[in-house]
């Protein structure tokens, strides 16, 4: 990959080509409904720069004039659920929701086309009714009587968010006979292109090999409802193999097996000789994940998600990493693996101002890959410097996958953005002490560069210069959240605005950057989001299946929890 980058590549472009997948299939009608779907999206897209208007504006009225205005945190959640709605259908079209490609990699493009066809139909499909029909239902009930906030002055017309719900799942639908549409056609076209890689057999085998193991461990268990939810544990991982995304997958399976309690519960499932259950399990209960996406939809934690995301976004469109890498590089450009030490420590930095990882892995890769070639470094150890570094985000605050914890664990935020700092910070720290040692050791992995020259003060001081600013705005994200300054939904909000004027004032910012910002960070939320609705459905009929029972009497029983319990 590194002699495709060039340090003057767009990252957030970079990135969002990673992202997103445009169908080679030019069917004349997919490609309208494509255009209309991007089309929406394009303009729900701006809602994240309300978004930040109406968290900085609630920080400074509360600060500047001691008033609170509930109208503005309703219309932040409004926002936020209008953002992640609308976009799972452009991240459908565009074919960017999150899969796991062990094998689906290997596939041949005719392959995946066939899989993809089957997981619509038999996993997608009964999920999009399923929120269709009661989506309308619970939407109709809000607007037959007229609700309005909870609070006497909050918003009117609660009725209009949830209207969102529906709505997006007619556009989510469309775009599912978009995808449907384009496979079709192109398996009927045949080329020779998307002939090229592995056929079904290798899913075909892989599934058996699930199949076999999820029988043979439900003969540890002893009740139906037992067997049911080690099937359907098993089905889930074996359907990640084929590479369908896994939102989709966790939907999907989550309704089956709702459908399939309910058969067993009816004592249709007799045949099989499995005990009849009492799950209550069928269509009406599974209707009540309508609320609990709504509920996902008006989260004020969640709101944090996209604001971190675009801060990061900016910081890279900002041009911040550039002006890091290049008066580093002087700063330790006579020390051996120098430019690695470098990338290490602006992943470092990068993680602490950014909450997603895949875009600073993209950065750091546009930027520094080409060098490390260029100075003769391994090829592993200038692709695991650059993964490394650039996955710290995930573990350093303020981090997305803290905030999803935070919100499902119903823990405070500020508490695990606490708790994850040293950790975190320590592991940069062996990072970079690793590789200093193995320059050390090993001197043809990471040489110094042809006439490097000694640092002088004028290098520290085009650091200081580079980092300053980007400190500062980290220190006033995370400390106002460890002050308790503000909450960390409002502390993302002032984030962004900060990264957004430090773009400003580097004179980087342009409305295409903008734009291109604004259409990543509705991309990656919108599929983070339709995870949160997958497991919402696949959550559900698992505890109603007694899941949750059957996980903590397998845990109970581990020899760790009883050396515990004695100890």
């Amino acid at each position: 990959m590194a002699e495709n980058l060039h340090p003057q590549d767009d990252p957030i472009e970079v990135y969002e080509h990673i992202l997103e997948h445009d169908d080679r299939d030019q069917q004349a009608i997919a490609v309208a409904i494509d255009k209309g779907v991007k089309g929406v999206g394009n303009v729900v897209m701006w809602a994240n720069l309300l978004l930040v208007l109406a968290i900085v504006s609630q920080v400074g009225l509360r600060y500047l004039f001691n008033q609170n205005y509930p109208k503005l945190d309703e219309i932040q959640w409004h926002f936020y659920g209008l953002v992640t709605m609308i976009g799972i259908s452009y991240a459908l079209v565009t074919d960017s929701h999150v899969r796991v490609d062990l094998l689906h990699m290997q596939l041949s493009e005719r392959a995946r086309r066939v899989i993809e066809i089957i997981g619509i139909l038999t996993l997608l499909v009964p999920f999009i009714y399923l929120m269709i029909d009661q989506g309308y239902d619970y939407f109709y009930e809000s607007w037959r009587v007229n609700e309005r906030s909870d609070s006497p002055t909050g918003l009117p017309a609660r009725w209009a968010l949830k209207a969102v719900i529906p709505i997006s799942f007619v556009m989510l639908a469309l775009a599912a006979v978009a995808r449907l549409i384009h496979d079709v056609h192109a398996l009927w076209m045949n080329l020779e292109e998307e002939r090229e890689g592995k056929g079904l057999r290798l899913i075909f085998w892989a599934l058996v090999c699930f199949a076999i193991v999820a029988t043979a461990l439900t003969f540890l268990v002893h009740t139906t409802e037992e067997k049911l939810v080690i099937a359907m544990f098993l089905t889930f991982i074996a359907l990640l193999f084929t590479g369908f995304p896994v939102a989709w997958t966790l939907a999907g399976v989550g309704v089956a097996y709702c459908g399939l309690a309910y058969l067993f519960d009816n004592g249709m499932m007799n045949w099989t000789g499995l005990e009849e259950t009492l799950t209550g399990l069928d269509y009406l209960t599974l209707g009540a994940v309508v609320n609990r996406v709504y509920a996902t939809m008006s989260n004020a934690v969640l709101v944090a998600l996209p604001m971190f995301i675009f801060m990061g976004l900016m910081l890279d469109e900002s041009g911040v990493a550039e002006r890091l890498m290049s008066s580093m590089q002087r700063l330790f450009g006579t020390v051996r693996g120098g430019l690695a030490i470098t990338v290490t420590m602006i992943g470092i930095i990068l993680a602490a101002s950014t909450g997603i990882i895949g875009a600073s892995v993209v950065l750091l890769g546009v930027l520094s890959l080409p060098s490390m070639m260029e100075q003769k470094y391994n090829p592993s150890l200038a692709a695991g410097v650059v993964s490394a570094s650039g996955t710290l985000g995930i573990l350093i605050p303020p981090s997305i996958m803290l905030v999803i914890m935070a919100d499902q664990m119903a823990l405070s935020v500020g508490d695990l953005f606490m708790a994850a700092v040293f950790p975190g910070v320590i592991i940069g720290a062996l990072y970079l002490s690793y590789i200093f040692v193995i320059a050390l050791i090993k001197r043809d992995v990471a040489p110094v560069p042809e006439g490097a020259k000694a640092p002088d003060w004028a290098a520290v001081k085009d650091v200081l210069i580079a980092v300053l600013p980007t400190l500062g705005l980290i220190l006033a994200v995370l400390g106002s959240i460890f002050a308790g300054l503000t909450t960390p939904t409002e502390a993302s909000g002032v984030g962004a605005l900060g990264a957004t004027l430090l773009a400003l004032g580097y004179r980087k910012l342009t409305l295409h950057k903008l734009i291109n910002v604004l259409k990543a960070t509705f991309n990656t939320t919108a599929y983070i989001f339709a995870i949160f609705l997958g497991a919402t459905v696949f959550s559900y009929v698992l505890r109603e299946l007694g899941g949750d029972a059957l996980i903590e009497e397998m845990i109970q029983g581990l020899a760790l929890v009883r050396m515990a319990q004695s100890s």
